[in-house]
């Protein structure tokens, strides 16, 4: 069973990447069929993917690997291959799970999309690349499949490329997310050429095994921080964010697809999957590379959830809160609580993407409204997406008991408690917890709570391809909720691959009544200055200039755009300027000179070389014809030649003589 399910692994992302290449070759008229077999294809990728989770399941710190020669360069061969591990299974389940169930409330969204076929074509694509993502042994292989995932958030962010602002977002996040991708592959080569492998096991020969961990030996720190910054563009970290809050010009279902299953989840799952490399030489825990792991999560964190307060687009206040998660899973982490790290992304998967499905279903249900301040009082219309959606703020925001996203945010808060580096991480996410829990009581009450404004108008519930999806994420993020109270020790050993034991109450601990006092601030304060709602936001009115401040993102677009981008920008002309009158110039100088040497050498060509040749030729024929004209065929001519040649040696005989 284990040969065939490592051999075979290669299956999952193989299962939506022909059901893409399917789905394109399909006619407009087959619409209905294009979206049936892109989520036959999830069907099949999730069931692969809980046959190699349970296969992980009954061996501690299960480990199975399939390698092959891709191909070879004179004396050396490229190796890539495929892993196995409880990382790789628990991904796997998260991202198949809930890819499909996006699936599902698609069907309903884009109903009406003339390119309906197409959108489900690009959707399975995604899952795809994501998916080889996960399951890929080597660094190369997964950096090309990293690479395709970066492919198809430009074709789905862009999906509507008629509008202005879905080109310039994809096209946004294509570079922005490139410019981190520049370092990783850098710091892949840097791995390749101390390693001499990209396999990260190997029977001992991988990178991540301890003969190639000690060839690395003190470069580990520029190679883990150059791999770092493609997790920095992709997984939305400081200073390389600005694409995400964009990316939501795409269609609802990206948004949940990018913010809970693929493209920002790579970031964090290459942190843990490379973490050998990045804990190489710890004192204490602690090494440089964990260390800028950890201040950047806690810089994105905390700026995220400031910048989350002031928005009032509803899809753009979860764009900001993912970034702030993503920047707690990044300093879980960094502080050596990579299963706390990993179990909060997973659990996120989950209450994320129904929160976006959430979002989706109200601006379904609104005629496509996403200002928040144009809402108000839909719990009594829309009573479904009014429940699922209050079970993902209150995952979201860390409510205990019953909401999984309390329990992975508690042991990440406990994780960083305990790092020697510093404790002003731990404090600052602490303060990252409260405005959580503060801007997604705000946004609950602008949406549901209070009296209907403009947008609340004939408002209707989403039909139920959409409500399902909703409904069957909420249960979930209670089940899990109810699994991780008295199996988090089992989880945290089955990630970190040591035995794994179920104990009980293990989660009950001081943390976690700090915990509890942190959202019940944020939420009572939340709910203190957004009882009243009104159009004008009361933080606005109390403090103008702040608000304005984080409503525009704290100028940091504003400040690429006249940094970065008006230093390209001055380049691209200085470079156009010096190809134009530097270049063009010295290009025609060249070829001037040389239409003058040409010129020359044909004058010369002509008047000496062919003149000379010519005469030559013409005094050699004037001989040819002479010498021609002797040889007439008449004996007697001969002998009187001969006679005079003998009367001139005769002659010149005697005169010597």
């Amino acid at each position: 069973m284990t040969s065939w399910i490592v051999d075979y692994l290669w299956l999952i992302p193989a299962a939506p990447l022909a059901v893409s290449l399917l789905i394109l070759n399909l006619s407009p008229a087959q619409r209905r069929g294009a979206a049936l077999v892109a989520v036959f294809g999830q069907v099949a990728a999730l069931l692969l993917a809980l046959l190699a989770f349970i296969q992980t399941l009954g061996t501690p710190g299960f480990r199975a690997v399939h390698n092959f020669t891709w191909f070879t360069f004179g004396d050396q061969a490229l190796r890539i291959g495929w892993l196995l591990d409880p990382l790789t299974a628990a991904m796997l389940v998260m991202i198949t799970f809930v890819a499909l169930w996006i699936f599902v409330f698609s069907i309903g969204y884009m109903a009406a999309d003339k390119n309906f076929g197409r959108f489900f074509a690009y959707l399975s694509f995604f899952t795809a690349a994501m998916l080889g993502v996960v399951i890929a042994n080597s660094l190369l292989l997964l950096f090309v499949c990293w690479e395709l995932v970066g492919l198809a958030s430009y074709l789905l962010i862009g999906f509507w490329i008629e509008r202005p602002s879905a080109a310039a977002a994809a096209k946004k996040a294509f570079i922005t997310t490139r410019i981190g991708d520049i370092g990783f592959f850098l710091g892949l080569l840097w791995l390749y050429g101390r390693s001499g492998t990209t396999l990260f096991f190997d029977n001992g020969a991988g990178c991540f095994e301890d003969a190639a961990l000690v060839a690395v030996g003190a470069t580990s720190t520029a190679i883990a921080l150059l791999i770092f910054c493609g997790t920095v563009g992709k997984s939305g970290q400081f200073p390389l964010h600005v694409w995400l809050p964009d990316a939501m010009e795409g269609p609802t279902p990206v948004s949940a697809l990018i913010h809970a299953a693929t493209m920002v989840a790579a970031g964090v799952f290459l942190v843990a999957r490379v973490y050998p490399l990045f804990s190489l030489g710890a004192i204490h825990g602690v090494t440089t590379s964990l260390t800028v792991v950890v201040w950047i999560g806690v810089i994105t964190a905390l700026m995220a959830s400031l910048i989350a307060v002031a928005q009032s687009d509803i899809k753009r206040i979860l764009a900001y809160s993912t970034v702030s998660q993503l920047g707690l899973m990044m300093v879980s982490l960094g502080v050596g609580g990579v299963a706390a790290g990993i179990m909060h992304l997973i659990a996120h998967g989950f209450f994320k993407a129904l929160l976006f499905l959430g979002a989706g279903s109200v601006i379904h249900g609104t005629h496509h409204e996403q200002d928040i301040r144009r809402m108000g009082g839909l719990r009594g219309v829309m009573p479904v997406t009014f429940l699922t959606y209050a079970i993902g703020m209150m995952a979201l925001s860390g409510v205990p008991l019953f909401f999984a996203g309390a329990w992975t945010k508690e042991e990440v808060l406990h994780a960083t408690a305990h790092w020697p580096g510093s404790p002003v991480p731990h404090y600052l996410t602490m303060a990252g917890v409260v405005l959580t829990a503060f801007y997604m009581t705000r946004q609950m009450i602008y949406v549901f709570f209070g009296s209907g404004r403009a947008a609340s108008e004939h408002v209707h519930e989403s039909p139920r391809v959409m409500t399902l999806p909703l409904v069957v994420l909420a249960v979930c993020t209670v089940l899990l909720s109810v699994f991780i109270t008295p199996a988090w020790p089992w989880l945290h050993d089955y990630l970190s691959g040591t035995a794994a034991h179920v104990e009980f109450g293990s989660l009950i601990q001081p943390m976690l009544f700090i915990s509890l006092a942190l959202v019940a601030v944020g939420i009572a304060a939340g709910v203190l200055i957004y009882r009243n709602t009104a159009a004008r936001d009361p933080f606005e009115c109390a403090q103008p200039a702040l608000f304005r401040f984080v409503e525009n993102r704290m100028w940091l677009d504003e400040l690429y755009s006249h940094t970065v981008i008006a230093v390209s920008r001055t380049a691209a002309r200085v470079a156009d300027w010096m190809d134009c009158y530097v270049w063009d110039a010295l290009a025609r100088g060249v070829g001037a000179v040389g239409h003058l040497f040409g010129i020359a050498t044909k004058s010369f060509d002509e008047r000496g070389i062919n003149a000379g040749i010519d005469e030559t030729s013409v005094g050699t024929r004037a001989l040819g014809r002479g010498m021609s004209a002797a040889h007439s065929g008449q004996v007697q001519t001969y002998l009187g030649a001969i006679g005079v040649a003998m009367l001139a040696l005769l002659v010149l005989y005697a005169w010597l003589g």
